[in-house]
């Protein structure tokens, strides 16, 4: 006969596999590294419209770049110098796509509406897909 210590076990063990799964799932960290005058706050809104739509789900710590914080955050993730945007998606600046090019959230964004036509290397859909991602989910 079992005693209801063991009953307790087998509870309790049968309802590690949904925790384990749970854990997996964290609420991701996006730390937007940038600086706080136009024309990066600018190129930055399409990003927040992203965010937004994932609210709750991610935690989002903005932190001015030129600021003591923000330049040691910028220098722990191997960056220098006069940079206007990094964006880190748990901890990392980097995204590999699925065509194998690895992109990194860093300088601005390349869109058609950039202020005075400063284009980086990567999109707001690569964001958005790096963020999936780290979210679990599949890009569509």
């Amino acid at each position: 006969m079992a005693t209801r210590r063991d009953v307790l076990l087998l509870i309790g063990a049968a309802g590690l596999p949904f925790l384990a799964g749970h854990a997996a799932a964290a609420e991701p960290t996006i730390e937007l590294l940038a600086m706080g005058h136009w024309p990066v706050q600018s190129a930055l809104k399409p990003v927040r419209e992203v965010l937004a739509k994932y609210d709750g789900r991610v935690k989002v710590v903005d932190l001015d770049i030129e600021s003591p914080d923000g330049e040691r955050r910028a220098k722990a993730v191997g960056l220098k110098g006069h940079i206007p945007i990094v964006i880190l998606i748990a901890g990392s600046k980097s995204f590999k796509r699925a065509d194998g090019k690895t992109i990194e959230f860093v300088n601005f964004p390349a869109s058609a509406g950039n202020p005075m036509g400063l284009n980086g290397t990567w999109s707001v859909a690569d964001f958005e897909v790096a963020l999936r991602a780290a979210l679990g989910e599949k890009a569509d």
